[in-house]
């Protein structure tokens, strides 16, 4: 096994220990060597199930539980209610207005006047409900499919049934995430190979270790020289093995990423126009706007998932400024990053998705809050196969329960695949002596959303 390069050093040696990713990026250069070997990249594009109505998502995660009463489903009976006791509990009535928008008179909220332009092309979900009222099992539902045990991630699952368009970037990308319910956890592969799992973004920051401080280009050769002469000596002993493959793979996609991801960050290039679309000079906007214009790059650039996060929607109280708040940070980069998709002639095939992990109840909460509602939420789908002006689902009159075409988690994980071109029930992971799959043993596709 001992294979060294003539010219390694023992500071060639001690540097490996404190290189970190830069380091282990220089596998890359020895990329041809080994598709010669003949491993196989896990991030190499696969091909569907069936016929794909989506090639990418854009996950919007609202943190917190928007309310689903002040924002996409509209409840005149709540505001006839609103002061009265129904069945013990005090009602309180919508703090904001609905109004018919576009040509499908689709009733939305009147903190977003920049979305209602968009209504045409929204699919509302209000007929969502989930098992727990509780942030961490809920939100980890949401990106896992599961609240009690540790699951890869829905863009781990995605980026391991299709690979990813482009090699020079992670297939999954998640942008400014949760850092508690969760955290990792969120956007983790788990049992999947690690290379599924979804690669950290933060606005504002450069990707952690994404440059070699320590060593020369010349040197850092040097390195990957010895290293890959390990690893080969390696699997010559133990034979095929995937996880020491996936290691090597993923050691050649970060010296890829090195050139790549300063490149699509870069966001100085777009022009003005596009930067006040996205409200980056604003400092309402500026941090979700800087999000959503990333995950346009993103998309653009082939990566296949991408999740951008906005926290702080648990409004127990203060509903009518934090709320609106909220809305005045995402409603303007959200529809910038509808009309930028629609301009470029991806919104056809990129799915776009928003929203919390469970909504509110109408009954009220220390005056002008309300309580956790797992019963009964919205949800919203553009773009990407899905039928746009239409409202799916419902929930009672008062908004607290969902009565007809409900759409669990698990229903939306499944929809969401089918749109990518994915059978839920035949994307599994033999685990265990399992299978397992993101949707577990449920899940049915909301085929009537589907264009």
């Amino acid at each position: 096994m001992n294979n060294y390069p003539a010219d390694f050093t023992r500071r060639d040696a001690l540097s490996m220990t404190s290189c970190g990713f830069g380091y282990l990026a220089l596998k890359g250069l020895l990329g041809n060597d080994l598709q010669a070997a003949g491993f196989r990249n896990p991030l190499s594009e696969k091909p569907s199930h069936f016929e794909a109505k989506a090639k990418r998502v854009i996950f919007m995660f609202m943190q917190g539980g928007p309310s689903h009463l002040e924002t996409f489903d509209h409840k005149p009976e709540l505001e006839k209610s609103g002061g009265k006791k129904v069945s013990g509990k005090s009602m309180l009535a919508p703090i904001y207005k609905f109004n018919p928008q576009g040509k499908s008179g689709l009733m939305i909220s009147e903190i977003y006047p920049h979305l209602s332009k968009h209504a045409d092309e929204l699919c509302l979900l209000n007929g969502m409900h989930t098992t727990s009222p509780a942030h961490p099992q809920a939100a980890i539902a949401l990106h896992t499919g599961s609240q009690n045990f540790v699951r890869p991630s829905m863009g781990a699952w995605i980026t391991y049934g299709l690979g990813t368009v482009n090699q020079n970037l992670p297939g999954f990308v998640t942008i400014n995430p949760l850092g508690r319910l969760g955290g990792a956890q969120n956007y983790g592969s788990a049992f999947l190979p690690a290379s599924y799992q979804g690669t950290k973004l933060d606005v504002g920051n450069s990707m952690a270790n994404i440059r070699n401080e320590n060593l020369s280009k010349p040197e850092q050769r040097r390195q990957i020289d010895l290293v890959q002469s390990m690893n080969r000596g390696m699997l010559d002993r133990v034979g095929k093995n995937s996880e020491i493959e996936a290691v090597i793979q993923s050691y050649e996609l970060a010296y890829r990423m090195q050139s790549a991801v300063p490149t699509v960050m870069n966001i100085k290039d777009e022009n003005q126009k596009t930067r006040d679309m996205y409200g980056l000079n604003d400092k309402e906007t500026s941090n979700f706007g800087t999000q959503c214009l990333m995950a346009r790059r993103l998309a653009e650039s082939g990566v296949r998932f991408i999740q951008v996060t906005h926290n702080g929607w648990d409004q127990h109280n203060g509903l009518s400024t934090k709320l609106k708040k909220n809305a005045v940070a995402t409603d303007r980069p959200i529809a910038a990053l509808i009309t930028d998709l629609k301009e470029r002639g991806m919104l056809k095939d990129t799915l776009l998705v928003w929203g919390g992990e469970f909504g509110r109840t109408p009954e009220g909460q220390n005056k002008d809050g309300r309580r956790h509602n797992n019963r009964g939420y919205s949800m919203w789908m553009a773009g990407g196969g899905i039928k746009g002006g239409i409202r799916y689902g419902a929930t009672d009159p008062l908004g607290d329960t969902a009565i007809s075409d409900k759409m669990h988690t698990h229903d939306l994980h499944a929809t969401i695949l089918h749109l990518m071109g994915l059978n839920h029930t035949k994307l599994t992971y033999r685990y265990a002596g399992r299978d397992f799959r993101l949707t577990d043993v449920y899940g049915e596709v909301a085929k009537k959303i589907i264009t």
